[in-house]
């Protein structure tokens, strides 16, 4: 019964889509993407709902006790909460408001959802869970409170979304001005750190540089790398397929090369092309579903890429 309500189900999708091709394979095929779908969302959802909470410790564990800030989106709201007592559970989702807006319009809708849900998420739990002030030793709570700030931060973008909207102004700003991403960062920081000092004293300004990069040290490890830009190989018999799910889900260039494969002792086998694309650490989770449902066997090469000039990677990409 649950077998025909499937099928039920992706023949419907199916004629939704338009689709006149309603054989065997192109249900199976549909219903596999479907799973895939599924199964990689549960993933985000897991990794964001647990960088959520790291970050929410992060927050209430550490910092808010004793008026530490951080950089980016959540430096501001710390800062802003220590100067006026507005609830930091407030801040976080109207200052955040804006980057989220940018995201939809820079990485697509799909990214800028969840990003809400996940800014949302994190007002929610700092306004009703209750944490252990756990030490008011100040190198403690500098960079512990930043460990799992940036922990929190980190498992959220490696689910697809972002509790810091810093990233996502940076990216904006770039393809704006024709800045790299890591000059806006730095620009934006020095801007809360120098506030810091002036309105909180220049104690809690340097104990701030260290919960800063302590959470920025964490998240570089989370995210497996502190570039902006990853490069990706892609070896598949599927090429044109893959090219054209570059192009039209992730709005990005491809380079294709002509190779052969190899298998050792055996030789050089058939012709096969290589694809190379240069995608944000935003899209790796858009990528990797996305691959998975078309060529689950191919092999992929990602390695850290520091910036890029030119091409279809400082354009805006297509909306997902």
């Amino acid at each position: 019964m649950i077998k025909n309500i499937w099928k039920q189900i992706i023949l419907l999708i199916l004629r939704l889509q338009g689709e006149a091709d309603t054989s065997r394979y192109k249900v199976i095929k549909t219903k596999n993407n479907i799973l895939v779908s599924l199964r990689n969302e549960f993933k985000n959802f897991l990794l964001i709902t647990i960088g959520v909470f790291s970050a929410g410790f992060g927050f209430k564990g550490f910092l808010l006790t004793n008026k530490f800030i951080d950089g980016g989106a959540t430096g501001i709201s710390l800062l802003v909460s220590a100067l006026t007592e507005i609830p930091i559970y407030y801040l976080i989702p109207l200052i955040n408001l804006p980057f989220i807006i940018m995201g939809h319009k820079t990485v697509g809708i799909n990214f800028a959802v969840k990003t809400a849900l996940a800014i949302g998420g994190l007002a929610l739990v700092l306004a009703n869970v209750d944490f252990p002030n756990v030490t008011n030793d100040n190198i403690l709570v500098a960079v512990f409170g930043g460990f799992f700030l940036g922990a929190g931060i980190g498992l959220s973008i490696r689910g697809g979304a972002v509790i810091d909207g810093t990233e996502v102004l940076a990216l904006y700003l770039s393809k704006k001005l024709g800045t790299t991403i890591g000059d806006v960062i730095i620009i934006i920081n020095v801007m809360i750190f120098s506030a810091a000092a002036y309105f909180l004293g220049v104690e809690i300004a340097l104990y701030s540089m260290i919960t800063y990069l302590s959470a920025s040290k964490t998240l570089d490890f989370i995210v497996e790398g502190i570039e902006e830009y990853i490069g990706v190989t892609i070896v598949s018999s599927k090429c044109d397929e893959i090219k054209e799910m570059i192009y039209n889900k992730l709005g990005r260039g491809v380079t294709v090369y002509n190779g052969k494969k190899g298998f050792g002792k055996r030789g050089m086998k058939e012709d096969n092309d290589i694809i190379f694309t240069v995608i944000t650490r935003l899209e790796v989770s858009k990528l990797t579903t996305e691959l998975e449902k078309i060529a689950p066997t191919a092999f992929v090469v990602m390695h850290t890429v520091k910036d890029t000039k030119g091409g279809m990677i400082k354009k805006r990409p297509l909306k997902h």
